[in-house]
């Protein structure tokens, strides 16, 4: 767990900036803001798009943007509330996106000393091995193809 640095701040007002700018009345569409920053420094932002049906949350609208905006590597990533709700830890299913597609990535999250930047491992222990399980099951289809 790490203090926050210059850099963390940037990023948490840049998803607020997302959310400010973005979000609908109390119980709307769009209720939380992202940022995720890239290897190169750029940050790229979503907002969620909330629907009884599930629907993306706002961490991976931002990692959707980073990618079509050309980042392969992301270094760090925060979601914030609309009206003032400050810093929100990822969902499960976010924690284990970002660790499967981002391992080494650093989340900034509200923690009982404050908000801070943590690892993804850190949120995740012992996390579901999605690529390994992956690879895993093409190398059976592969053997029982061979033998």
């Amino acid at each position: 767990m790490r203090q926050l640095t210059d850099d963390d701040l940037e990023l948490i007002a840049r998803a607020e900036e997302a959310i400010d700018a973005n979000a609908d009345v109390e119980g709307g569409v769009h209720t939380v803001g992202a940022a995720v920053r890239d290897a190169t420094g750029r940050i790229h932002v979503g907002v969620n798009v909330y629907h009884f049906t599930g629907g993306p949350c706002a961490e991976l609208v931002a990692l959707g943007t980073a990618r079509t905006s050309g980042a392969r590597e992301l270094t760090a990533i925060v979601a914030v509330g609309d009206s003032g709700r400050g810093v929100k830890a990822p969902c499960g299913r976010d924690r284990q996106i970002l660790a499967d597609y981002h391992p080494n990535i650093r989340v900034i999250v509200p923690t009982p000393v404050g908000v801070r930047n943590v690892s993804i491992a850190d949120l995740l222990p012992l996390g579901f091995d999605w690529l390994a399980e992956e690879k895993g099951a093409g190398d059976r289809a592969a053997s029982s193809i061979i033998g």
